[in-house]
């Protein structure tokens, strides 16, 4: 069995401070994937830094206090790989990847872009970059007999199904035509070749929602984006057993805007 989750922390300090700990504590996954952390390791609380039963990897950004992404495995990598060797993005704490016997497991923070801006444009570089580099590493896997298993916040929307209020986010970032066109190759058998196993779990329903704004009452009215996905190679999708999103019990009770998801993956 494999268990993996995955969790935009929104600052990691500041998720240390309102139930991250516990959280991780009480976490029964072989692999956690952590987005937006924001600091950079020497920063963080040892506890938070290197915590007990686990070995944890880093990828900072190079710019102070943006992005920031980190794997934290129960047993030692064979190999850690920070960026997919774009020069652009490989410093940004954008992606790593680690290797585990028979699987890479890797985070992602995709840009989130906001239409008309630099930012957007950013996204689609990445996005540009990233598909064939998923598409190569699924074939080298493959090749050597192994799976990949790619974790983290693509912050996209990918079908109606994957937020609440779609009809007026048609022309947001996160739900153009052109970025979900962009996913639905990654999920292209015959292209990028993954599958989004929360979405395989969940043919027919609504989300399950993994980010909601902290404006308003978006939470509680369950106004949310399913933006944090897993996406596997097929002979690791199929292995799929269950899938679910950790939704806080009460909006007091969140320590991050996103809510960690997970799937365990069997035999």
């Amino acid at each position: 069995m494999l268990e993996v989750s995955t969790v935009n922390v929104n600052g990691l300090r500041a998720a240390a401070g309102k139930g991250y700990g516990p959280w991780l504590a009480g976490c029964a996954a072989d692999v956690v994937c952590l987005q937006e952390v924001r600091a950079l390791p020497e920063q963080l609380p040892e506890a938070v830094r290197a915590p007990d039963g686990w070995h944890a990897r880093w990828a900072p950004s190079a710019v102070k206090g943006r992005a920031g992404v980190a794997v934290l495995t129960r047993r030692a990598p064979d190999a850690v790989r920070v960026g997919f060797g774009v020069e652009e993005f490989d410093a940004a704490g954008r992606y790593l990847e680690v290797d585990l016997p028979g699987v890479t497991v890797a985070s992602l923070y995709l840009p989130s872009g906001e239409v008309g801006t630099e930012r957007q444009a950013e996204k689609e570089r990445f996005m540009a970059a990233f598909l064939p580099y998923l598409a190569a590493l699924r074939t080298r896997a493959a090749a050597a007999g192994r799976e990949v298993l790619v974790c983290g916040d693509w912050n996209i929307a990918h079908q109606e199904a994957d937020l609440k209020n779609w009809k007026a986010n048609r022309k947001n970032s996160g739900f153009l035509p052109e970025e979900r066109a962009w996913l639905s190759r990654v999920f292209d058998p015959a292209d990028g070749g993954y599958a989004d196993v929360v979405r395989q779990q969940y043919p027919e329903q609504a989300g399950p929602y993994s980010w909601w704004s902290y404006r308003g009452r978006a939470f509680d009215n369950d106004s949310g984006w399913r933006i944090d996905l897993l996406a596997a190679t097929p002979g690791l999708a199929a292995r799929c057993v269950k899938a679910h999103v950790e939704r806080a019990a009460s909006h007091g009770e969140r320590w991050t805007d996103h809510a960690p998801v997970t799937a365990v993956f069997g035999d």
